[in-house]
Formats: C-alpha cells, sequence, structure tokens
C-alpha cells in the first residue's frame, strides 16, 4: 500500500514583524519574502552588536563601550540592488561613532557590484542592466537610487575590476613550477597594443601571468613584461619553454632577461598562415602538406632538411617566400629539437592557448565602442583574462610534461657546459 509523506515546513510567526508580514504574501511574492526575512536578520544582528557595545536599554553597565545615538537610515547592496533600512548608531565614550560589525560585513560584501560585473562579463550592456538584475513584472521595485542605472553599473564595475586587476598583477609567481611561458600581444586600437603572459606548471594548469600596455609590439614593451614577472618571483634561472608568435623584439628580450640558450619556440601556426598568405592558390596545399608533414616528424634533422628541400623548389615561383620559409627555421623546429612526444609537440608548437585567451577578451569587450584610456582597457583585458581562466581546462599532453622538464634540465646542463667549455678555451 502507497503512503502520502508530507515534510512539515516550519512558519514563522505572523505578526508585526517584516517577515510576518512577507510570509503572508509568499505565494505570489516569495522574492519579496527572501527580502524581508535578509533585512529582518540583518536587523535583528546590528541590535545585537549596539547591545554588546552599550548594554541593554535602560540599564547601568560598567564594561559599555558607548551608548545609543539614535536611529538612520541606510542603503545596502544585495543582486537585485540597493534597499534602504534602518540601523541603529552607538557613539563611543570618545565621542566618535562605533562601527557595527555585522553592517561592515554586509556592506563589504558588495554582492550588488559583483552581480553587475559577472553580467557585463557576459555581454550584458550597462542600459540593459536594470532589467537583467530585476524582472520589469517583479515584486521587488527598483526605485532611483538602487544602484542599478548604466552609470552605477559602469561605477562599479571600474571599481571591482581595478581592485582584482591590482591584487592579480601583485601576486606572488615564486610558488607557480612554470614550464611553459606564452607571450602574445592584442591589438585593441591603432595607438594601444596590450602584451600578455600566461603560464603552463608542471600539472598541465594554465595561469594568467601578467599583462602590460603599449603603442606597439616593440622591445620596451616585452621587457616590460618581463621585468613585471621578474619581480614577482618568476625565476630566471629555472629552465623553461617560452612560445611566442615570432617577434623579433620579444625574442631578443626573453634572451636577454632568460639567457640566449633559452628555448623558444616559434608558433607553427602563425609561420604556415604567414606563407600561405603570400603564395598563390595553386601552391597552397602542396606546400601545406609538406609542412604539416614536417611538423610530424620525430627527427629535427629530416624536418629541417624537408622544409630547406621546400624552400629550394620555391625559389623560382616565389623567391620571397622561399626566404621567408628558412627565417627563423631554429625557433620553429625547437619542440621537435628537445625530443617531446607527438602529442606534447602539437599542444607545445603554437600559441593556441593564449590565443584562446584573447578570444575570451574579445568577446568580453565587444560591447565596448570607444577605448577612453589606456586604463581603461587594462582593466577590462584583466579582467577577462581571469574570466577566461575559469574556464580553463588542463593541458591536453598533461601526462607527458615530465618529458618536457627531463628535456629542458638536459638542454640547460648541455648549453651550461658548452658555454664553460668555450671560455676555458679563450682563457688558454
Amino acid at each position: 500500500m502507497k503512503r502520502n509523506s508530507t515534510t512539515a515546513i516550519a512558519s514563522p510567526p505572523v505578526g508585526g514583524s517584516a517577515v510576518g508580514e512577507a510570509w503572508d504574501e509568499v505565494s505570489t511574492s516569495f522574492d519579496r519574502f527572501c527580502l524581508a526575512a535578509g533585512i529582518e536578520a540583518l536587523g535583528t544582528m546590528m541590535e545585537r552588536d549596539a547591545e554588546e557595545a552599550c548594554g541593554r536599554r535602560h540599564a547601568r553597565g560598567v564594561g559599555r563601550r558607548g551608548h545609543r545615538w539614535g536611529r538612520t537610515q541606510g542603503k545596502i547592496g544585495f543582486h537585485g540592488g540597493r534597499v534602504e533600512l534602518e540601523r541603529p548608531r552607538v557613539r563611543g565614550l570618545d565621542g566618535k561613532e562605533l562601527v557595527l560589525p555585522s553592517w561592515q560585513q554586509a556592506v563589504a560584501e558588495d554582492w550588488l557590484g559583483r552581480w553587475a560585473m559577472n553580467l557585463m562579463l557576459i555581454n550584458v550592456s550597462t542600459r540593459k542592466m536594470r532589467r537583467a538584475m530585476r524582472l520589469p513584472e517583479g515584486d521587488v521595485p527598483a526605485p532611483a537610487g538602487a544602484g542599478l542605472s548604466k552609470s552605477a553599473a559602469s561605477r562599479h564595475f571600474v571599481a571591482l575590476s581595478a581592485q582584482r586587476m591590482q591584487e592579480w598583477m601583485a601576486s606572488d609567481l615564486s610558488k607557480l613550477d612554470l614550464l611553459v611561458v606564452q607571450i602574445d600581444g592584442i591589438h585593441l586600437t591603432e595607438d594601444l597594443v596590450l602584451m600578455a603572459a600566461i603560464g603552463v606548471d608542471g600539472e598541465g594548469v594554465k595561469h594568467p601571468l601578467g599583462l602590460i600596455e603599449g603603442a606597439t609590439e616593440n622591445a620596451a614593451v616585452a621587457q616590460a613584461l618581463i621585468d613585471n614577472l621578474l619581480e614577482r618571483g618568476l625565476d630566471p634561472t629555472v629552465p623553461r619553454l617560452f612560445i611566442i608568435d615570432g617577434s623579433k623584439a620579444l625574442l631578443r628580450v626573453i634572451r636577454r632577461s632568460f639567457g640566449k640558450h633559452t628555448p623558444i619556440q616559434r608558433c607553427q601556426i602563425h609561420k604556415a598562415r604567414n606563407i600561405m598568405e603570400r603564395l598563390p592558390k595553386p601552391l597552397h596545399a602542396s606546400v601545406r602538406r609538406v609542412l604539416r608533414q614536417a611538423w610530424e616528424l620525430r627527427d629535427a634533422g629530416q624536418a629541417e632538411k624537408l622544409i630547406r628541400n621546400l624552400a629550394m623548389r620555391l625559389e623560382r615561383d616565389a623567391p620571397g617566400v622561399s626566404a621567408s620559409i628558412l627565417e627563423g627555421l631554429d625557433q620553429i623546429l625547437i619542440v621537435t629539437r628537445l625530443g617531446l612526444p607527438a602529442k606534447l609537440r602539437r599542444s607545445l608548437a603554437c600559441t593556441n592557448i593564449i590565443e584562446n585567451m584573447m578570444s575570451t577578451v574579445r568577446r568580453v569587450s565587444r560591447n565596448v565602442k570607444n577605448w577612453q584610456s589606456a586604463s581603461m582597457a587594462l582593466r577590462w583585458t584583466a579582467a577577462a583574462m581571469l574570466e577566461a581562466n575559469k574556464g580553463f581546462r588542463r593541458l591536453k599532453a598533461y601526462k607527458q610534461l615530465h618529458c618536457l622538464r627531463a628535456a629542458l634540465i638536459a638542454h640547460h646542463d648541455m648549453t651550461s657546459n658548452s658555454c664553460t667549455l668555450a671560455q676555458q678555451g679563450k682563457a688558454a
């Protein structure tokens, strides 16, 4: 026989309290009930704080720290906007106002600011913020001063994004076991370029590292980014693999800061794309097939020979492209020279990791029509990078990263010994 079971729900006392009045309408206005219950609970907590500081009303207490000073209206933000409530005031024995811990904590939560920033990161415009926060036909009104206007939403975003960017750009990097660092730039306007860095640790976890602004991707901007990473604890003596898109200025800065024998992989996808853009269409398929075959080879010598033969065949039909193919050949095959497994080579032979993050930056900031300043661009880009970090997955070939660590150590030892022998030969 089937039994019908019901769960008893404890109802709050119905009476003069705000909770009791809201509970009467809970079937039609649950949102209003939750808001009223929260305000009532916060009011009770503030009364308790005032009692702890002043003692009970009309009672003489020896250990009191202050006395009551009436009541005042205050506003507190939650995810649906600001609401007004009455709070007690307490004056200390020295005449200065005492802060109620519960009120201070409630104000510091800033749910409204965090909610506004979250909506802006998913491309809700500031003009639609009021509707996104509260339904037009909802039971909780949004009067003037509720903090839902487009200017208020913008102020929330500016304050919170600036705070998070400052904390992120000052974070300690010394505890990260970084094996791979990718650096690339993003052009926001003709005269505004941001250069960003992202790292991969020994477990395959990706970490946004830093961000800097500049007019172009020149050596000064790259050096400023590298200096910031070094100041925050990135050890230049630890062997790492750097992956870049082919910028010569960035190449020089990395070698200057981390050693001239630092392994730097040039993005193979960017290289192939640059070659294809300069070739006539009938040659695209054959050249792309040869490049793909060279990237997949395990032997670096055979891969280099294949690319040189391709350059020789193109000398007659496209002499300029032939020279471009050989340019930077050493950096293109670094992951092959290190002897990495095929799956790990494919993951580390390009800048797809940072390009994926840059696509999130473009998506988040697509509602921005006018970049008013570099600080605005930095705040938006930093917020987008931290947003992209929430969706990062581990490197596909993370189980093979121990091979990269061993290869980097062997490469470092070999180049160090070569330098030592060369110095001894000069001294002799």
